[in-house]
């Protein structure tokens, strides 16, 4: 049997992430095995074990995938901007969560409704899996960090109340964003627009 080609292996690595994720967006991650993510993808049973050494360690790609979804944006703007304000740094991953698809770590087209899903469903699974649970608190601690020098930017440049703390201000940001996406996949939440300005009417009130 021929050997695959690195390209072709990536192909087939990105194949089985997404039968996965439609496997755990549909019916939940306990209840997607992994001949069932096999057949989903159209492989061999254990073809899926050629590229990861167990469900768990799919779970983390495609979480990976749901958190630059949401904060890469935000990010981005903390470091670029030179004092951006609360509601700017809310926006940025409004617009990103908004999408119909988006880019995964490997350039490939994902449905975000997928995604999501898929997000909502590790933040359960942190309480019960420390391999879950470790990079996502890293993540999230190294999201907040980079959120609050905004802010202490911003503060500094006028753009932020000088009352407000930038960690909590940080905090504050994150949990506008979680509670978005968890309305957008549990109660259809999908009106963007209208919620990106009423958020930015809302932070500018006196």
């Amino acid at each position: 049997m021929p050997r695959l080609t690195p390209e072709r292996r990536e192909a087939r690595r990105a194949e089985i992430v997404a039968a996965a994720r439609r496997c755990f967006s549909r019916d939940g991650f306990h209840q997607s095995s992994m001949p069932a993510i096999a057949a989903e993808a159209g492989v061999s049973q254990g073809a899926p074990y050629r590229y990861f050494e167990s469900k768990e360690q799919i779970i983390l790609a495609i979480a990976g995938d749901a958190f630059r979804l949401i904060f890469t944006p935000v990010e981005r703007l903390a470091a670029e901007a030179e004092a951006p304000s609360v509601a700017e740094l809310t926006a940025a991953a409004l617009d990103a969560l908004s999408s119909d698809t988006v880019r995964d770590g490997a350039g490939h087209d994902v449905p975000v409704d997928e995604l999501l899903r898929c997000a909502v469903q590790t933040w359960s699974e942190m309480l019960r899996n420390d391999a879950v649970r470790s990079p996502a608190v890293e993540g999230f601690d190294s999201v907040r960090r980079s959120i609050a020098d905004a802010i202490g930017r911003g503060r500094a440049g006028g753009t932020v109340p000088e009352a407000v703390d930038p960690d909590h201000g940080a905090r504050l940001v994150m949990g506008v964003l979680h509670g978005f996406l968890l309305q957008r996949v549990a109660f259809g939440l999908s009106d963007t627009a209208r919620y990106r300005a009423d958020i930015g009417a809302l932070l500018a009130h006196p």
